[in-house]
């Protein structure tokens, strides 16, 4: 094995660093000291998102989130905003499947200001129905604009041949149809019945001591009575495609195709995730792509970009490879992409391979907590995903005890190069006929077969 970079695990966040404590109604506060810096970072999430709503009403949490910040009971619009840049702050909402996050900066000594703006919003938000019909109209705008966008289209796709009925199948965003219904009225209802303090994390990290912010935050917050509501964040488990199920969205007038093309991956919960993530970064991510960046682009010169990448997140999110082409080269793309998935499942990766993906994961570790915004969304992911609070420091040891055969086996239990589902989205085909409509189609193709032959 060779020699790993090593860390100072003294100086990652842990049980010694960080504080953590719970309040009565259920809010998680985490926070870590830093006066290097004279800014705080707020970092957190409310168990509410887009899992909650109706089909024909997708995009109701991300249009909620959007709406918090358009007015409340003590100020309209205009003031808002004007409270936050006159402190040179920000404040920014966003909603996913399973959460709405919440991000903040501003200097230390506003810190107070910042917390009441996002207590402000959180629990008094007005919905006016003006602000939200001017949202509406930008986000119908934004999806018209999505909608002619050769990757966002694919990646659509992809999710629709791999999640078909499940939940993940729907865009957080929604679509023209869904969004174009929505009110203010749909908003106010969406924010009484999910919004609450139950399993709501808030974690600050900067210039202000740990126990001070905690104070500030718990005088602010324990008034937020619980709803006495629970909201069902979990969702169902996925099976792998059988087959290779291809699909091709025409677009035209584009001069490029964007390629999407994996399974169900596993979720940042499951016990060989670290495994896992280190199998997708000898894939596609290190150096200039991993494996198929090397394969698809540096040799075969067939694609703009080529990675693979791995969601991890609170579900079966995606374990895919994404490409953006020349459309002429879009099958002999896919056949490369294939033969590299059955190289990863066929040997485990040689020990020096290995060992330069971990010395990476090691070693940008502490570059990605440099700042109060990285400490910060670390914290906040070690809380979302259950990791422990010392998770960080255990990281480098975790990283150091994979196995090339815990690769090898993690990349078999997930990836099968004759059972994907492959999304693409660009130009309609010239000849007529649709990109994959024949070998595309069958299982065992040529990018299986030839990967088993000897490599000159």
């Amino acid at each position: 094995m060779g020699q790993l970079p090593r860390l100072d695990i003294k100086t990652l966040p842990g049980s010694k660093t960080v504080l953590r404590k719970e309040l009565e109604n259920g809010i998680i506060f985490l926070a870590r000291e830093n006066f290097s810096s004279p800014s705080v970072v707020i970092s957190g999430y409310l168990r509410v998102g887009a899992l909650l709503e109706e089909a024909h009403m997708a995009g109701l949490a991300s249009m909620t989130a959007a709406s918090l910040m358009r007015g409340t009971r003590q100020r309209k619009f205009g003031q808002i905003y004007h409270s936050i840049e006159s402190i040179g702050a920000r404040l920014n909402f966003s909603a996913g499947k399973h959460s709405i996050s919440f991000s903040a900066k501003a200097l230390a000594e506003d810190l107070g200001v910042l917390l009441d703006l996002l207590y402000e919003v959180l629990l008094t938000p007005t919905f006016p129905k003006a602000q939200v019909d001017r949202l509406r109209a930008e986000k119908l705008t934004a999806l018209g604009i999505r909608d002619q966008e050769t990757s966002a289209r694919a990646d659509m796709a992809f999710n629709q041949l791999i999640y078909k009925d499940h939940p993940y199948a729907i865009p957080t965003e929604g679509n023209k149809k869904t969004v174009a219904q929505l009110t203010a009225a749909n908003v106010r209802t969406f924010h009484r019945k999910y919004f609450g303090p139950d399993g709501m994390v808030i974690c600050v990290v900067g210039g202000i001591k740990a126990r001070q912010a905690a104070k500030a935050v718990s005088e602010r917050f324990k008034s937020w009575k619980r709803n006495g509501q629970v909201s069902d964040l979990s969702v169902p488990s996925v099976s792998p495609p059988k087959g290779l199920q291809r699909t091709h969205v025409d677009l035209e007038g584009k001069s490029q195709a964007d390629l999407v093309m994996g399974i169900p991956g596993p979720p940042r919960s499951d016990p060989d995730f670290i495994s896992a993530a280190l199998a997708n970064n000898i894939l596609g991510r290190f150096g200039m792509f991993g494996r198929i960046g090397d394969v698809v682009r540096e040799e075969a010169g067939l694609a703009y970009y080529a990675y693979s990448t791995l969601a991890g997140g609170m579900g079966p999110g995606p374990w895919q490879v994404v490409a953006g082409v020349n459309p002429s080269n879009l099958e002999k793309a896919i056949e490369l992409i294939r033969g590299e998935l059955s190289k990863i499942i066929r040997r485990p990766p040689d020990e020096d391979e290995l060992d330069d993906n971990k010395a990476n994961f090691i070693g940008r570790l502490p570059l990605q907590l440099e700042s109060n915004e990285g400490v910060a969304g670390a914290i906040v992911n070690a809380e979302r995903h259950s990791l422990g609070i010392d998770y960080y420091q255990k990281y480098p040891d975790l990283i150091a005890s994979v196995t090339r055969d815990e690769i090898l086996r993690i990349s078999q239990r997930f990836i099968d190069p004759d059972n994907l589902a492959i999304a693409s989205a660009g130009p309609p085909a010239t000849d007529g006929k649709r990109p994959g409509s024949k070998r595309g189609r069958k299982k065992g193709g040529g990018a299986a077969r030839k990967a088993r032959e000897p490599q000159s």
